[in-house]
């Protein structure tokens, strides 16, 4: 293969130094590259400023079983190993697919067989990614690990206390709401690279480089099991239990469905059942599991079932200090959803009262509430 040429790009300003998450030249760096223009990207910085580095991808899953769906994690594997040769670093492969099985996927399936609606990035996130491949690092040598997130981590607002965790810069590609379930020593062994790009200054910085990823798509699939469909893969691992769908408020029986663990709550598309003759559509308002009933209502400002003003949550994790008392915060109740104004209101029991300023839509069992205070992360939740 031709040597590459790589074109040089300040990485000595401020907003370099901060993009790097205050690495320290002297520790080393085991970056998680997925074979992706991101990690690259996030391996280039850090090579670039001088820091002792090595590439690894996470073996998680190989579509062994013939989950419809694309799984191109072989194409995967030779991108990274392509991109960590150009740059110039060692680059290895790290199994990790018993602990992403047993910690992501079972998560996923109990989930969604229990009826409510996991997030596995997440969890992906805390459990494999700063978890199980972080420790994995520090046996083998290295201080810290750095993947490709839109995020930033800088230093306590007072001195000697916790790490912060903030926003992406670029708000449309901001990661930070997959780390809200991270713990303080999680953070602190990570590193972001990337948090102060945006992504097509750093398309650009990759094309620049001659990186091979420098032109290639962003997966939208489940966190590294690749391009692959929730509901294809849930019709392959759990097992169909057909029931009725039934309008809320009437009873009236407007068809059948394969199984509740296909819908969410708030969902339109993809229900089975045609609009009315005013062209109304329906929405998913429940899930009855004891007689597999799919709820079903017109969607609409008032719909019953739809919109919440307030909601119990638990499993509550923070990445510093733990808020311990009533205050007003901010949370995204989805990834893509903007900051909310809510209440918080902890309980005796380690649950949480959360009340919204405004209703929000289709907030089901089982997904994440992200807190914030302006751009800091503070932590997250579950939905009850």
């Amino acid at each position: 293969m031709p040597a590459r040429t790589f074109l040089r790009f300040d990485l000595t300003s401020p907003a370099r130094r901060r993009s790097a998450g205050r690495v320290a030249q002297n520790e080393r760096i085991l970056v998680a590259m997925s074979g992706g223009v991101d990690s690259s990207v996030a391996a280039l910085l850090l090579k670039r400023e001088g820091c002792d580095i090595a590439g690894a991808y996470m073996k998680n899953w190989i579509n062994e079983e013939e989950v419809i769906g694309e799984c191109p994690w072989e194409d995967d594997i030779r991108d990274a190993r392509l991109v960590a040769e150009q740059i110039g670093i060692e680059f290895q492969v790290v199994n990790l697919m018993r602990d992403y099985r047993e910690k992501v996927v079972e998560y996923l399936l109990d989930g969604y067989t229990h009826g409510l609606t996991p997030n596995p990035d997440v969890m992906c996130n805390r459990e494999i990614k700063f978890g199980v491949f972080r420790s994995w690092a520090k046996e083998h040598g290295f201080a810290a690990i750095a993947t490709g997130h839109y995020a930033r981590r800088i230093p306590a607002a007072v001195e000697g206390g916790p790490l912060r965790l903030l926003e992406g810069r670029d708000k449309n590609k901001d990661q930070s709401y997959f780390l809200a379930r991270l713990c303080q020593a999680q953070l602190a062994d990570a590193r972001f690279p990337i948090g102060e790009l945006g992504k097509p200054e750093l398309r650009r910085l990759a094309r620049e480089a001659g990186l091979a990823t420098a032109t290639k798509k962003d997966s939208q699939g489940i966190c590294f099991i690749g391009q692959v469909k929730m509901k294809d893969f849930l019709r392959a691992y759990v097992p169909d239990r057909p029931g009725p769908i039934v309008r809320a408020g009437d009873g009236a029986v407007l068809g059948t469905h394969r199984g509740l663990h296909l819908f969410t709550l708030g969902q339109r598309k993809g229900i089975g059942i045609p609009s009315n003759t005013d062209n109304e559509a329906y929405v998913v308002v429940g899930k009855r599991a004891a007689d597999h009933t799919l709820l079903v209502a017109f969607d609409g400002p008032a719909t019953p079932g739809l919109w919440t003003h307030e909601a119990r949550v638990h499993s509550l994790s923070w990445i510093g200090e733990p808020v311990e008392g009533s205050c007003e915060l901010e949370g995204r109740v989805r990834y893509r959803d903007p900051r909310v104004v809510l209440e918080f209101i902890p309980e005796p029991d380690g649950t949480a009262r959360i009340r919204f300023n405004q209703p929000q839509r289709g907030l089901a069992s089982g997904q994440v509430l992200a807190f914030y205070r302006g751009e800091q992360l503070l932590g997250g939740a579950l939905y009850a």
